[in-house]
């Protein structure tokens, strides 16, 4: 893909965003699109956010359970940036019309303590980077028409990124183990999916080690400080306006997200 072609792709995603008005998958025009390409033009479309003062405060990471990677027909998950706009506080208030297509998953967030530069880095040393754990509400929204992504469009869409409700952060004993971490979550009062930590790769932290080493193949270390989204725990929940969703966690507590509207 040329150096015009990833910008202009870059640009309608960004106009996208801006408009709330979504776009044709890319891999429509161009079928061949793949991984690389995706990352290209992500590349370029955070450049400009960042140029209108936005700032990266860590990554996300999709893809990373087995069925969601049987659909993309890959083996591997596919990460973005978290933007500073784009993080909120518990109990937050959104609007439907921030997003195009939105929906809500449940997952476990991490804090890191110390950065940690791959590759080479180990399920160990993530482990010991982490410094707190958190529930998260991700709204996952798409600037693609209806959904119809394909890998290389959901990775140049910022890996499908919307936003992030976090709890207060716990920090992790020797006896919390991620992996068993469960997670009830509900829609209106009601049980819409459950959920543990094995969903995510197996085990959340060795999505962690998974960032760290694929950014660090491309020359991008994960900081102190910085956030990390390790996955749904379960399929995504379509959001509309007047819903509220509760997700509680076993040793994290509650996260809840409100939605404007009647």
């Amino acid at each position: 893909m040329s150096a015009e072609d990833t910008a202009a792709r870059a640009r309608a995603l960004y106009e996208a965003r801006a408009k709330r008005v979504p776009i044709a998958p890319f891999t429509d025009a161009d079928p061949a699109l793949g991984m690389d390409d995706g990352y290209a033009v992500q590349r370029e479309l955070v450049r400009m956010l960042v140029a209108d003062g936005d700032h990266v405060v860590g990554y996300k990471a999709g893809l990373t359970s087995a069925p969601m990677q049987d659909m993309f027909g890959v083996d591997t998950p596919d990460y973005g940036p978290v933007l500073a706009s784009t993080v909120y506080a518990d109990g937050t208030i959104v609007s439907c019309d921030s997003f195009i297509a939105p929906k809500v998953e449940a997952e476990i967030v991490f804090r890191l303590g110390a950065p940690l530069t791959g590759p080479g880095i180990t399920l160990e040393q993530a482990h010991g980077a982490v410094a707190e754990v958190m529930a998260g509400l991700e709204i996952v929204d798409s600037r693609i028409e209806n959904w119809r992504i394909k890998l290389a469009d959901t990775i140049a869409d910022l890996a499908s990124n919307g936003a992030v409700a976090l709890a207060r952060p716990v920090v992790p004993t020797a006896g919390c183990d991620p992996r068993l971490i469960g997670m009830v979550f509900s829609r209106n009062g009601e049980i819409v999916a459950t959920g543990a930590g094995a969903a995510a790769l197996g085990d959340p932290v060795t999505v962690v080690a998974w960032l760290a080493n694929v950014l660090g193949e491309r020359g991008v270390s994960l900081e102190a400080g910085q956030l990390i989204m390790t996955g749904a725990l379960h399929a995504a929940v379509p959001m509309s306006p007047g819903d509220t969703f509760i997700a509680e966690f076993d040793r994290l507590g509650s996260i809840t997200l409100h939605v404007d509207g009647p």
